[in-house]
């Protein structure tokens, strides 16, 4: 990756309708836009978590508009680091990706009491990452 290209950064869970979004909504309000975020699912939901969706707004980012996606070949090749969310899912094997899991609570079912915790894990580790890879 040359200096001048953006970081890509995919997030993978099964439903992708909570803990990848999250990190997904995080990244990009975080990078101010200067890292290309995907996220999606091996077996998406038909929508966000309500729940998420509340813990969002509570810090003031809005995911309302997002979707649950399929997960592709495509999309993991597009990208430079892959993070699974703890659920299992098999994710393609490509050379010359960084790959990490990130073992979390998932939100299925809970109130957004339960999601806080979840969300306020999610933003610190999007925060390191970012770090790492030099846009923090």
């Amino acid at each position: 990756m040359s200096s001048t290209e953006r970081p890509s950064v995919l997030y993978v869970c099964v439903h992708n309708a909570g803990r990848s979004q999250m990190a997904a909504a995080y990244t990009h309000h975080l990078s101010r836009g200067r890292v290309e975020v995907r996220s999606a699912g091996s077996a998406p939901a038909e929508s966000i978590n309500p729940a998420v969706r509340e813990a969002m707004l509570e810090d003031g980012i809005d995911i309302s508009h997002e979707t649950p996606k399929i997960l592709t070949v495509d999309a993991v090749q597009a990208s430079d680091v892959v993070i699974t969310m703890g659920c299992g899912d098999t994710c393609p094997i490509f050379p010359g990706k960084r790959y990490e899991d990130w073992v979390l609570e998932d939100p299925a079912g809970q109130g957004v009491a339960a999601v806080r915790p979840i969300r306020d894990e999610i933003k610190a580790r999007v925060q390191e990452l970012l770090a790492d890879l030099g846009v923090a």
